[in-house]
């Protein structure tokens, strides 16, 4: 019997259930497959607490690896064995499980299944926040925060990459190490610094064209004190908790700043840009420009407790639960 981690109500990790499923025959246009490793993420716990409201019950989990077990009608570019991966849609907690098939991706030779897991969602988030929502090009100097978390090593292994200096925010020093490895030239420690001044101080004054906040709450109001005129704020997270009553008269004050909230959704629905994405990113790991560090692994079982580490900054870059 195959199984899969549950909820039947929005709340904290208590409300995670390990229960039995049934998984069907794939229909037209799907596949079943065996999961090898599935990858966590902070929009796992937005499922979870309802801030991202989905019908119960409900599967957590966005995205995954595995092997493909059957094809159903309809399918013709996966086969019975084919290493594949996806991040789209929700449901990837369970041991087994049906996909459309136009969501999957091919795993290259190459890339590991529990590194494919854990960049689907991460990676491809990197990959449009960097090459569609703000085109980083050489001589870019950027902000990023959480630097050492999983979306921020390789959103700044890849900028680096492409030419851009890196700022990098974190909380402690062990984890500004992280940040310094991954690329960024400096790092602001905001527990014990002033983010703003940092950045003034850093840019001779100028600010940044960029910024990318998966935090959220906490980081909003001073990244946007980090732009520079015209500068994009991409707000692509609530790590602390949602930004609310935000007056948009705000940006003009600023230096008549851009505003978006993108999701990797969006910029990857049509199967054309899916593949785009997946074909970068691949070819970004293959070679090496970025390097991929699980540093936790949990049997998928144990979910609710991978999610509390999470959420209590315990975790450093990337988790995968293991079937």
């Amino acid at each position: 019997m195959a199984h899969a981690i549950r909820i039947s109500e929005f709340g904290g990790t208590d409300k995670l259930r390990w229960e039995e499923v049934i998984v069907g025959e794939p229909g037209p246009g799907e596949v079943r497959v065996k999961s090898t490793a599935i990858g966590l993420n902070f929009i796992d716990t937005y499922h979870r607490t309802g801030l991202y409201p989905n019908q119960l019950p409900l599967t957590l989990g966005m995205e995954g690896a595995g092997i493909v077990e059957k094809v159903g009608p309809k399918v013709k570019d996966f086969k019975v064995g084919d290493r594949v991966a996806w991040a789209n849609p929700i449901g990837a907690y369970a041991d087994v499980l049906l996909r459309p098939a136009a969501r999957l991706v091919k795993i290259p030779a190459g890339v590991d299944d529990k590194i494919a897991a854990s960049i689907m969602l991460k990676g491809m988030t990197a990959w449009y926040l960097l090459k569609r929502t703000f085109k980083v090009k050489k001589g870019d100097t950027i902000l990023v925060h959480a630097a050492a978390g999983g979306v921020g090593q390789i959103l700044c292994q890849w900028a680096k990459a492409l030419g851009a200096t890196v700022i990098g925010t974190v909380g402690s020093d062990a984890k500004a190490a992280i940040a310094k490895k991954c690329g960024c030239k400096h790092v602001i420690v905001t527990s014990r610094e002033n983010l703003v001044a940092r950045v003034k101080e850093i840019t001779k004054g100028k600010g940044v064209p960029v910024v990318y906040d998966g935090v959220g709450k906490d980081t909003f109001e001073a990244s946007l004190d980090c732009l520079s005129p015209r500068g994009y704020m991409v707000s692509f997270g609530n790590a602390s908790g949602p930004v609310t009553q935000f007056n948009p008269g705000v940006l003009a004050a600023k230096g008549s700043l851009f505003l978006t909230r993108p999701t990797l959704f969006n910029y990857t629905a049509t199967r054309e840009d899916l593949v785009a994405a997946a074909r970068d990113l691949f070819a970004v790991i293959k070679s090496k420009k970025v390097k991929i560090s699980i540093n936790q692994t949990y049997p998928l079982r144990d979910a609710a407790q991978a999610q509390a580490d999470l959420e209590s900054r315990k975790t450093t870059g990337s988790t995968v639960l293991i079937p």
